[in-house]
């Protein structure tokens, strides 16, 4: 029987790997750098370039991961709660898409070079779109209903997305769009930190509110109702929760799938099967894997790094697959 930490040490164990990947992300890199300067950029009175390198360059994508994987593990843990459904995650049920969309679409209108806030505004609209259909879709429904209603959603974004590219007149456009896509938080500076945060944050804050709500919710909708838990708040809640955060999440970064699956599938059993309890393991364990694939892909290719939505694809599909087989032997038993 496996011996299962507690809750407090659990969190404190996620707490310092998000800190040391942090710490890690500000660090690798094309130029060497060692934990001396990171001290010294921080307290030093004088500028140099090692300042600008970590003030610049590293601490806007260490600060941008830890917000964009903390996200993903946290709508992935609150939408497999309030979907009573392990395989829900932004990605895989097309949200994600859905918020590249609509990013897509103010980067080829060209409203986000004249209005900065049309690109997460444009991103969350995608998104909450998509979260309002799948509820209506597959709210209720078994997890094949789930899977096709996302199929579905991550299809049609994916179509009109490709309609963007096809019309757009020019080449230049239409291959930055393509690499957005791909997912990355490379070259993004404190603006980008400054645009998504709050939108991220509040996106949090709501997801949070939900909590209570989602432990009781694993009893059954009727004997939540029953117990007082306001259905149509909750799902207000998760809705604008998840929509808002992913959408300004993916509005910065493209596309990044999969952390959202792959986390608290893994932290679940940690936790005790608690929904409440894993929302906070699951950002702390989304922070991490992000931070630490970003870090990867700068070890792996140096000179020209992958993106990174193709690092957490390759290792999640694998995964995912994983999870569907499961989910079929354990029918079938």
């Amino acid at each position: 029987m496996r011996n299962i930490p507690s809750y407090p040490a659990l969190i404190a164990v996620l707490l310092t790997t998000t800190l040391l990947a942090f710490v890690a992300s500000i660090l690798i890199g094309p130029t060497e750098l060692g934990f001396r300067d990171l001290v010294t950029a921080i307290f030093g009175e004088n500028p140099s370039m090692t300042t600008m390198i970590i003030g610049e360059i590293r601490l806007p994508r260490a600060i941008l991961g830890l917000l964009i994987g903390s996200t993903l593990g946290l709508t992935g843990a609150s939408l497999q709660g309030y979907l009573r459904n392990p395989l829900a995650e932004p990605g895989v049920i097309g949200v994600s898409t859905a918020a590249a969309l609509g990013a897509v679409l103010a980067i080829y209108t060209g409203l986000s070079s004249s209005v900065p806030l049309a690109l997460p505004v444009m991103a969350i609209g995608g998104s909450l779109i998509a979260v309002l259909i799948l509820r209506a879709l597959a709210g209720s429904g078994s997890i094949l209903t789930l899977i096709l209603a996302g199929v579905a959603i991550s299809s049609l974004g994916g179509a009109l997305t490709s309609l963007v590219l096809n019309l757009s007149p020019n080449p230049f456009a239409s291959l930055e769009i393509i690499f957005w896509l791909l997912g990355s938080i490379t070259d993004r500076s404190m603006n980008h930190v400054w645009l998504a945060a709050p939108f991220i944050i509040s996106g949090w804050v709501l997801l949070v509110l939900s909590a209570r709500a989602l432990d009781i919710l694993s009893l059954g909708e009727e004997t939540a109702i029953s117990l007082g838990i306001n259905m149509e708040r909750t799902q207000l809640f998760i809705i604008f929760g998840t929509a808002i955060s992913v959408g300004a999440a993916t509005a910065v970064s493209g596309v990044i799938g999969f952390v959202g699956l792959v986390v608290p599938h893994i932290l679940r059993p940690w936790v005790n099967y608690s929904p409440s309890r894993l929302l906070l393991a699951s950002a702390l364990g989304g922070a991490t894997l992000l931070l630490s694939a970003d870090v990867l892909v700068r070890l792996i290719t140096p000179g020209t790094e992958l993106k990174l939505g193709v690092v957490t694809a390759f290792f999640g599909a694998p995964f995912f697959l994983h999870l569907i087989l499961k989910t079929k032997a354990t029918f079938n038993t």
